[in-house]
């Protein structure tokens, strides 16, 4: 009869061998293999770190991302802007008017009030002052002012661009939500407008590879493309989750109908009225004007085989603010969108100001070397002035984040080096630049915000009450530009008046119908 195994003590021997293998593996310094940086394998990473800056500054350069996998040619881009958006044969634009299109804006008086503790200033690093122009376009443009704020997770849902948006449209005027895609597995999320889809198959541009060839090619900035089937339908409805969303006075639908197609717009459940679309690839849109647009619902009719559905607009003349979020983008996916479809969404629409809100996902832990994402940040705001030429560019900083380590709670220590490469970037391109790790930390940081219920306990995403602390200080901060437009304006029409003056009494002084007879044939002015 064998020995009775005592199976307990082997496997604790066993335990301590593979400790002791783990413990020296854990001594092998990083090491390169065919360009790539393997990092260390430290199982005692919560007691002890090892001093590698080395490895770091290049394993950053690794895992944030394959540049190839986002490589652009810009010369590429402006030729299909260039052949894209000539004027077309076939018909863009289905109007409907059920009211007159508003041509003017409403009358504002700007205000000098903050609604944050303290101003967190825009830096304008642009030499020709282009947001110096948006704010002039802000204060003075008698139509809508439009403003697309690309994004991550940060802003899903409307978070923050709901209250910007408010705080925008108070104080310069218009009504809407700006756009809403056709269908979107996130739209339940979203409550600043409800919308409802049938029939439709949503593709989102982080799941490229899984996309149809033919759709893979018509992605927009809003990172959603949308194939219906005959009788697809989708319904936008208003809401009063803030104000001025209640209800808009035009409202644009976007799609590409390849061929021949038959559409239909509902409006407030009760107005119907169908369009016959001809097949071509530019980007259509169905638009209608009506004295308020509380729900629209769009149906695909006929021809929803190659049909390709992107959402809808909802304005009013003033301010316009679009959220275009895409979920675990760092920005670069950008140069997977289609650009001559946002060149031409673009020329139906005209965007005055494009923000950019990146680089929350991109950060980790020990990695301080952001420099190759410094150069794509640069990338993407080239490849947005070729998309939307006429739009000035902000840059937002990352948002304040903060890693639990015991019991307390730290700022990341990738924050400041994230925050200088797209400082960095922002001045290189001439764009302006916005701290959204300032304006948290006047609030009194992420670590506040977790406690007053205004951002998840991941200390990284904040949620509307975080999001509307956050969009006050950055109102603050465009209306503080705005402030020195005016200043300027005002300076020049002083500077100028002299001049105009002179040049009047010139006229006057020359046209004899203007003068009147003094004595002995000689002519006075009055």
């Amino acid at each position: 009869m064998k020995p009775q195994q005592d199976y307990l003590l082997r496997g604790w021997k066993t335990a301590a061998w593979v400790l002791v293998v783990l413990l020296v593996v854990s001594l092998i310094p990083p090491v390169t293999v065919g360009g790539v940086t393997l990092r260390r394998a430290n199982i005692f990473s919560d007691l002890y770190a090892f001093d590698d800056p080395v490895a770091v500054q290049e394993t950053a350069e690794v895992i944030l991302f394959d540049e190839a996998e986002f490589a652009v040619d810009f010369e590429e881009v402006n030729r299909q802007i260039e052949a894209d958006t000539t004027p077309h044969e076939v018909q863009v634009s289905y109007e409907w008017l059920l009211a007159e299109e508003p041509t003017a804006r409403e009358p504002f008086t700007l205000d000098s009030r903050r609604y944050s503790s303290r101003l967190t200033p825009i830096e304008d690093f642009s030499d020709e002052g282009r947001f110096a122009a948006f704010c002039d376009t802000l204060l003075h443009a008698d139509r809508p002012v439009r403003i697309a704020v690309l994004g991550d997770s940060f802003i899903e849902g409307d978070i923050l661009t709901a209250d910007l948006r408010e705080r925008l449209q108070t104080a310069f005027g218009g009504r809407g939500t700006g756009f809403a895609p056709m269908a979107s597995p996130l739209t339940a999320y979203r409550r600043t407008i409800k919308t409802q889809s049938k029939g439709w198959t949503a593709y989102n541009v982080m799941q490229h590879k899984s996309v149809p060839a033919p759709l893979n090619e018509h992605f927009y900035v809003s990172g959603w493309v949308c194939r219906p089937v005959t009788g697809a339908s989708t319904r936008w409805e208003a809401t009063i989750y803030r104000k001025k969303l209640d209800s808009c006075s035009t409202a644009r639908v976007l799609f590409i109908a390849p061929e021949e197609s038959r559409i239909e717009l509902v409006v407030n459940d009760s107005l119907h009225r169908e369009f016959a679309v001809e097949g071509a690839s530019a980007v259509r849109q169905a638009v209608v004007h009506a004295p308020q647009i509380q729900t629209l619902e769009f149906r695909v009719l006929e021809g929803a085989g190659s049909m390709i559905g992107y959402g809808a607009l909802f304005e009013h003349k003033g301010v316009e603010v679009d959220n275009y979020s895409v979920r675990s983008n760092n920005g670069q996916a950008i140069f997977r969108t289609n650009p001559s479809v946002n060149a031409q969404i673009n020329a139906l629409t005209g965007y005055d100001l494009v923000i950019l809100q990146y680089g929350l996902n991109i950060m980790q832990k020990g990695v301080l070397q952001y420099t190759s994402y410094g150069k794509q940040i640069e990338k993407v705001v080239a490849y947005v002035r070729q998309c939307f030429p006429s739009a000035a560019v902000l840059v937002l900083g990352v948002s304040d984040r903060a890693v639990k380590k015991d019991d307390t709670v730290e700022t990341m220590d990738a924050i400041p080096y994230m925050i200088d490469c797209q400082r960095s970037a922002a001045r290189n391109t001439g764009a302006a630049f916005w701290s959204t790790f300032d304006a948290m930390q006047a609030e009194g940081g992420i670590e506040e915000f977790v406690a007053q219920g205004w951002a998840a306990k991941d200390f990284t995403h904040i949620n509307y009450a975080g999001g509307r602390r956050v969009a006050w200080a950055l109102f603050d901060a465009i209306n503080a530009e705005a402030a020195k437009a005016e200043e300027r304006y005002r300076a020049r029409i002083e500077a100028a008046q002299p001049v105009v003056d002179s040049a009047m009494l010139q006229a006057i002084q020359n046209d004899p119908l203007l003068a009147t007879p003094h004595e002995e044939g000689t002519m006075q002015i009055e």
